[in-house]
């Protein structure tokens, strides 16, 4: 009794998803730089 390929990569995928949901958290002098970019407008 094996998964199917198709649903392993599901599942796979699902679990990679839920890791990182929000892409990659930027660093405080990241923030801090874009901070300072938003006021300037």
């Amino acid at each position: 009794m094996s998964k199917s390929k198709r649903r392993q990569e599901r599942e796979r995928q699902g679990k990679k998803q839920s890791q990182n949901p929000h892409g990659k958290v930027k660093s405080f002098e990241e923030l801090a730089a874009d901070a300072g970019k938003d006021e300037s407008l």
